[in-house]
């Protein structure tokens, strides 16, 4: 790919120092924005970070003054609000501007845990049985209820909200953590039927043409053995430290059931289809102890730090790190609006 101008969109609290001398890269806060935006330029690209918060003026005036060829969008919200960063990526389209990762129907579609499902329900895609609770709501809970259920936020990514707590067997505690989730995270709730089995994520990258990379699974050796429900919450997915004292890791599948590898990957091609998905994006599911694999959620544009799992799982597929790069900013510039 010859050199590029790209204008890489972060949160401004995000936007990576100059100098990291004496700062340990692996626990910043920021280290995929550094991670991207060091790999591009190491590859001969001219890359401009902006941090972005609540205001898309300053993204009109850098598109005008700087004139980039693309925009590596890697905001996850935009004031703070997690369905907004649709809205970001429908201005960039209205601009013509090409940018990396999903479209604005996708992002909408994905980000609604509920829509997601009923769309995959009508093309006989398994997933738990579920029900929201809207905010602002009389809390409801139908008598044919089957626990335990898992509580999570409707809209919010990377386990927002989800902790032990998550997990419940009865009423009264499912309204509570309902409660919670209206109150703390700020948004609607969905609580689904918890599936007792194995944790397996997929990276699929393309727009019409999909490259789905091989199937990840977390493992939860330490706290299978105790109380503990096996789950990706907050402090499992971001906490280095509570990772290691409860032997959560992150790899290839191993010793799947026979044929299940070409099934999951098949079945993941069809959900990112249907979600119009474009760019890149994680599809979590959940496998059973009969082998039964089971939707859960799809993250367009997710985490793609150096070393982190979607990164992982491409260089096991053969894709390296700034090669990886290179190919989402190759979808990115062949991307045309209007074509899902």
């Amino acid at each position: 790919m010859k050199p590029q101008r790209v204008l890489t969109l972060v949160h401004r609290h995000l936007v990576p120092p100059t100098d990291i001398a004496g700062i340990d890269l692996a626990t910043a806060p920021w280290k995929t924005e550094h991670d991207v935006i060091e790999s591009l330029r190491t590859r001969g690209h001219e890359v401009l970070p902006l941090g972005v918060q609540d205001d898309l003026g300053v993204v009109r005036s850098a598109i005008e003054t700087w004139k980039p060829t693309i925009v590596f969008n890697l905001l996850e919200s935009f004031d703070d609000v997690t369905t907004f960063d649709m809205n970001v990526v429908s201005y960039l389209e209205l601009m013509k501007v090409p940018y990396t990762g999903c479209n604005p129907r996708g992002l909408l579609i994905a980000r609604d845990k509920a829509l997601s499902k009923q769309l995959l329900a009508y093309h006989r895609i398994p997933f738990p049985e579920f029900m929201v609770f809207r905010r602002n709501k009389a809390i409801r809970i139908p008598p044919h209820m089957q626990f335990p259920v898992i509580v999570k936020s409707l809209t919010y990514e990377a386990s927002v909200g989800i902790s032990q707590a998550s997990v419940v067997n009865d009423v009264e505690k499912l309204r509570k953590r309902v409660e919670f989730i209206h109150e703390s995270v700020g948004s609607d709730a969905i609580a689904e039927r918890y599936i007792d089995g194995r944790e397996l994520y997929v990276g699929v990258l393309g727009n019409d043409r999909i490259r789905v990379f091989p199937v990840w699974e977390m493992t939860f050796e330490g706290m299978i053995e105790g109380d503990n429900w096996p789950i990706a919450t907050e402090r499992v997915k971001w906490n280095p430290k509570y990772q290691t004292k409860h032997g959560i890791q992150t790899n290839a599948a191993q010793h799947l059931p026979e044929g299940a590898i070409d099934q999951i990957q098949r079945l993941v091609r069809r959900i990112y289809r249907t979600l119009a998905l474009t760019g890149y994006a994680r599809v979590d599911l959940r496998m059973d102890a009969s082998g039964k694999v089971f939707f859960l959620e799809a993250n367009p544009n997710p985490q793609i730090a150096h070393g982190e799992d979607f990164a992982e799982s491409a260089e096991r597929s053969g894709l390296k790190y700034e090669a990886l790069l290179e190919r989402i900013l190759a979808l990115g510039l062949a991307w045309r609006p209007g074509t899902v």
